[in-house]
């Protein structure tokens, strides 16, 4: 007598392969796509501190030599302010505005979108 159960059917085993090859794809995308979406975020956060910390230095950087006298070419009240910096064109599009109120002077980068590093202000009493 031949037991039917040990003859083995491909037709049977393709269909297993078919279901394990589906649920393998589903705990794939169930781990990747959180995770590709951590990286994008985390490049985004890592380009938004990297503009904020170089517009830091270039404001920090006017702002000593505005203190220092170069202060007088400018009146009262806001104007845009051109910075001498090279490390400007690495920045997003913004613009520096430059304040002076009586003996307060200050100077800020304002990014044109957001998630672009933010605002930076620095202000300084004028002697």
């Amino acid at each position: 007598m031949i037991c039917r159960m040990s003859i083995n059917r491909p037709g049977r085993n393709r269909g297993f392969l078919t279901v394990e090859l589906v649920v393998a794809m589903a705990i794939l995308l169930v781990a990747v796509i959180p995770l590709s979406y951590g990286f994008l975020r985390e490049r985004q956060l890592s380009r938004a501190c990297y503009n904020r910390a170089v517009a830091m230095e270039i404001v920090d950087g006017e702002i000593e030599v505005l203190q220092a006298g170069e202060w007088r070419a400018f009146g009262e009240g806001s104007q845009p302010y051109s910075v001498r910096a090279e490390s400007a064109a690495n920045l997003p599009p913004g613009r520096f505005v430059l304040t002076r109120e009586g003996n307060r002077l200050r100077l800020e980068w304002l990014p044109a979108k957001r998630g672009a590093g933010g605002r930076v202000s620095r202000e300084v009493s004028l002697p």
